[in-house]
């Protein structure tokens, strides 16, 4: 819609004429930034559910620099959508926002702003001039005006605020935090979403969680991803990245998956930065993530919390600040793995931090609707409480690792294997009885490394032996370099065909799994000269272990034959 274009449905003038819906109040709720639209489209719709009352209408405000992705994202929601300089000839009622920083047109209609982080608890930089601000604080004019109404989530917010801004006293509204709620009422489903994110069982995730600006954790460190899954291996650990809205609206998707690109080739999660985000929390073992509202929330769901970076903006006296001073630095040179394991053997510290940061965890949104309802001169439509939903299932998002740099160790009748993605593992030096070797899916992009695996592993299953052996002579005669070849069989079992033309069938109990893991045995036996004929043993990965029995389908001379 243009300016120039008059304003006809649902609101305006002349709405009455074309409306289907006779509201009695108006609502515009201010879209200037994609965090602090999806704030108000995540309670909204529970607040006003079933009220024919209240009309609805969305204005955009393209001032921000971060507006990138707004429009995209109301339009996706199916809201009705005008101009922010038609707010005006909508007539509100109220206007909604969880955007602090836009320009209220003249009028009388009350303003709720809602945070759309924690509290105020940082210094952001203030668009209308060169100095900084303190986020979530509406201009002292509009307090002036009596119009504007802070919902804050504690009561030590207020005193905050009295002490930085005299003017909003009395200005206050004390609901809680809807978000926190949510997550609370979803926290016993955790397993469930870690399954819907693809994380194998018996595995833990690892959640870096990133505020936005130089201080940000991938600000600061834009590797940790890579060095991450580079340190942890990939039969215990997954790792997913939650990124704050404003680096995809300010850099823009290409710019963030190039920088994070060795790490997506390793499997990182890339995690949507709208909605999703929530459940991919919930799931996480452990946090690594710096002085954003993120983090915050997963310390005060009792998740282990490091902190990779935390930046100088952080306002003494909140509870980000209290989190800063209660959660453990991250080493980034440092031993990663150990200092993950150690998080996650540690016990929940941030109890306090979580009671000073929400107020009655659980009743944020019915306080909230009797405020909302109240600032529009509307009686409550009901007294029943909103429900508690759970939120939904996240989406598998990280891609398929296709090639592994594999350390393996044999002592008696066992063989520890760990795997690490190689797209981040540079080769290593190997020591008396530790060996390492490159395996590769046949499904890997990447030439060179194709190339230069000593083990090459077949994608899916082969439909039968006779298949599976055809592959296994095609993939080592058309990869002269590579040591074996190894395949599932549909049905059960794994067939590996060696160099010397060997057939070694393998048999390994636990959950069916692909052909990496019988590989990787087969390869540290030969590596250690030991017997492959009629050989039981145990396979170390991770927190498990599985019997795997191998014997030579063939005699060495017999060639690949079924």
């Amino acid at each position: 819609m243009h300016a120039s274009q008059p304003l006809r449905v649902p609101v305006g003038t002349d709405a009455e004429r074309w409306n289907t819906f006779q509201g009695e109040k108006t609502l515009v709720v201010a879209a200037r930034t994609v965090t602090s639209t999806v704030r108000v489209l995540e309670c909204l719709p529970a607040l006003l559910r079933g009220d024919a009352r209240v009309t609805v209408v969305f204005a955009h405000d393209p001032t921000s620099a971060f507006n990138d992705g707004v429009l995209e994202l109301l339009h996706d929601a199916g809201c009705r959508v005008i101009p922010w300089e038609q707010v005006g000839h909508a007539e509100p009622d109220l206007i909604l926002t969880a955007s602090e920083n836009i320009e209220v047109p003249e009028g009388h209609c009350p303003v709720l702003v809602l945070p759309h982080g924690i509290g105020f608890q940082k210094q952001v930089p203030d668009s209308r001039g060169p100095r900084d601000r303190l986020s979530g604080v509406v201009p002292d004019s509009l307090l002036e005006s009596g119009r504007a109404w802070l919902a804050i989530s504690h009561p030590s917010q207020e005193e905050q605020l009295l002490s930085s801004h005299p003017k909003a006293a009395g200005r206050t509204l004390l609901v809680g935090d809807p978000c926190y709620d949510e997550l609370l009422v979803s926290a016993g489903r955790a397993g469930a979403y870690r399954r819907a994110l693809g994380v194998p069982a018996g595995h833990r995730l690892v959640v870096l969680s990133s505020t936005w600006g130089g201080s940000s954790l991938i600000g600061r460190d834009p590797g940790l991803a890579a060095r991450m899954l580079a340190a942890l291996p990939y039969d215990e650990f997954r790792v997913a990245a939650i990124i704050h809205p404003n680096v995809w609206a300010g850099h823009g998707s290409w710019q963030v998956r190039t920088l994070l690109a060795p790490a997506l080739e390793a499997g990182l999660m890339l995690v949507p930065h709208v909605h999703a985000w929530r459940s991919a929390l919930v799931a996480a073992d452990v946090v690594v993530g710096d002085h954003g509202s993120v983090t915050l929330y997963g310390a005060a769901l009792g998740k282990p919390v490091l902190l990779g970076a935390f930046g100088s903006e952080a306002v003494d006296g909140t509870a980000v600040a209290a989190l800063g001073r209660a959660a453990p630095r991250l080493h980034g040179p440092g031993d990663l793995y150990e200092q993950i394991t150690s998080a996650l053997a540690g016990r929940d510290r941030f109890t306090e931090v979580a009671e000073g940061a929400f107020d009655q965890p659980g009743r944020a949104l019915t306080r909230l609707r009797t405020a909302l309802y109240h600032l529009l001169d509307l009686p409550e439509p009901t007294h029943t409480p909103p429900p508690d939903r759970y939120l939904g299932e996240p989406e598998e998002t990280g891609a398929a690792v296709t090639s592994w740099r594999v350390t393996t160790t044999v002592s008696a009748d066992t063989v520890t294997v760990r795997r690490r993605p190689a797209a981040v593992s540079p080769g290593e030096d190997e020591t008396a009885g530790r060996f390492v070797h490159l395996a590769c899916d046949e499904r890997e992009a990447d030439r060179n490394t194709k190339e230069n695996a000593s083990a090459l592993l077949r994608g899916a299953p082969a439909p039968a032996a006779t298949a599976a052996l055809q592959w296994i002579g095609d993939t080592l005669s058309r990869f002269p370099g590579c040591r074996l070849a190894a395949t599932s069989v549909r049905g059960g079992g794994h067939l590996v065909g060696l160099r010397d033309g060997r057939i070694v069938e393998a048999a390994m109990t636990g959950p069916a799994t692909g052909p990496g893991l019988p590989a990787a045995a087969v390869h540290a036996l030969l590596r250690a000269a030991a017997p492959l004929a009629d050989a039981q043993l145990t396979v170390r990965f991770g927190a498990r272990d599985e019997d795997v029995v191998i014997r030579l389908r063939t005699p060495p001379t017999g060639g690949i034959s079924a």
